[in-house]
Order: structure tokens, then C-alpha cells, then sequence
């Protein structure tokens, strides 16, 4: 049995895949969960996988992020116009996350729609300074909320099938 079979019919397998895909920055928990529970994952256990799945990056990307991006900068120039992008994009969300500080963070990363969400908000909070102890928790908090969405999102349509 190869892995992506035993990843798909074990479940402890579904539930270390289901955090995989949630680790995926613009995919993360919104189709995490919905993957997970399309696995044959109860609901409670997609939405567990995917919040630590989400999570996981969290803290490599607030503590590091800035590091990279400069050490891409030097060693792979040809990346210049995707470092750029990121920055700015991290620049504009952080606009509106600087307003409410870490509440407006915890309410950006809780919004389940493209755009939004953990990665995001860790960019987001890497480019404004905020120390990983006071973002952490304010991203963990949008996380959990997001993924409550999700989840009722979820049994709601799973239960129409």
C-alpha cells in the first residue's frame, strides 16, 4: 500500500492529509474542512485537523517571513516581482488590520472568504511589527472562528446528502 492510499483510507491518515491540504495557503481551512469531512472525517475531527493544519505555519511565518523575503531578494532575484507582490499585498491587508490591532486581526483571519486567513494575517502581522506572543493568540482566535463557520457550512450541506 503506497502513502496516498493508506493517507485516504486510514484515519488516522485522513486526518494528518485533511491538516495537509489546510497547511495550503490560500486554500487552509475553508476547503480543509470540507475535504476532510468529504474523506469520511466526522466533522468535529475535520475541523480539529484543520485548525492544527492552519496553525502550524503560523508562527514560521510571522517570526521568519521578512528574513526570507530579503534572503529571496539577494539569492533569487528573478522572484523580486513575487516578494513584491506579497509585501504589498501584506502592506494593503495590514491597512485595515493596524486600525483595531489585534482584534482587527483575530476579525480579518476569521472572515472565511479568499484573501483572508491565517496566512495572510501572519503576513499581515509580520509587516506591522506585532510580536508573535501578542499575534499568536489573536490569530488563533480568527482561526477558530473561521473554522466554526466552515463546519456549520459544512454539516449543513453534508446533511442534505
Amino acid at each position: 500500500m503506497d502513502i496516498m492510499q493508506w493517507l485516504t483510507v486510514n484515519p488516522v491518515g485522513e486526518f494528518c492529509f485533511t491538516a495537509l491540504v489546510s497547511m495550503i495557503p490560500v486554500v487552509e481551512l475553508r476547503l480543509g474542512i470540507p475535504f476532510g469531512v468529504s474523506q469520511g472525517l466526522p466533522v468535529w475531527a475535520a475541523y480539529l485537523a484543520a485548525v492544527l493544519g492552519n496553525m502550524l505555519p503560523v508562527p514560521f511565518i510571522v517570526v521568519y517571513i521578512r528574513r526570507i523575503f530579503r534572503w529571496m531578494r539577494e539569492k533569487l532575484p528573478w522572484l523580486n516581482n513575487l516578494v513584491d507582490k506579497l509585501e504589498k499585498k501584506a502592506h494593503l491587508k495590514g491597512e485595515r488590520v493596524s486600525q483595531f490591532k489585534y482584534l482587527g486581526l483575530m476579525l480579518f483571519v476569521a472572515v472565511p472568504l479568499p484573501g483572508t486567513g491565517a496566512w495572510t494575517g501572519s503576513l499581515a502581522a509580520a509587516f506591522l511589527d506585532m510580536p508573535l506572543r501578542k499575534a499568536l493568540p489573536s490569530i488563533f482566535a480568527g482561526v477558530v472562528t473561521a473554522g466554526f463557520a466552515i463546519s456549520v457550512l459544512t454539516y449543513g450541506v453534508a446533511s442534505l446528502f
